[in-house]
C-alpha cells in the first residue's frame, strides 16, 4: 500500500511540474491558453460522458439478461 501511496504523490508531483513548466513555455498569451485549455477540458469531459454513458449502457443491458428468467432446460 505504501508503494501505491508513492506512486500517486510521484505522479500529482510530475504532473504539477509538467504544467508548470507548460505554462511557463507556452507560445500562447494567457487569455487564449486558458480558451485552449477550457476548449480541451470540455472536449474531453464530453468524451469521457459519452463513454461512460454507453459502458452504463452496456452494463445495464448484461444486467437485465441476467435477471430475466431462464426458459426450463436452456443453459
Amino acid at each position: 500500500m505504501k508503494s501505491v501511496t508513492r506512486f500517486l504523490e510521484g505522479f500529482i508531483l510530475g504532473g504539477l511540474v509538467g504544467v508548470s513548466v507548460a505554462l511557463l513555455l507556452a507560445p500562447y498569451s494567457g487569455d487564449e491558453l486558458r480558451g485552449q485549455m477550457q476548449n480541451e477540458v470540455a472536449r474531453i469531459r464530453s468524451e469521457v460522458s459519452q463513454a461512460a454513458n454507453a459502458r452504463r449502457a452496456e452494463l445495464e443491458h448484461q444486467l437485465a439478461a441476467m435477471r430475466a428468467p431462464r426458459q426450463p432446460g436452456a443453459m
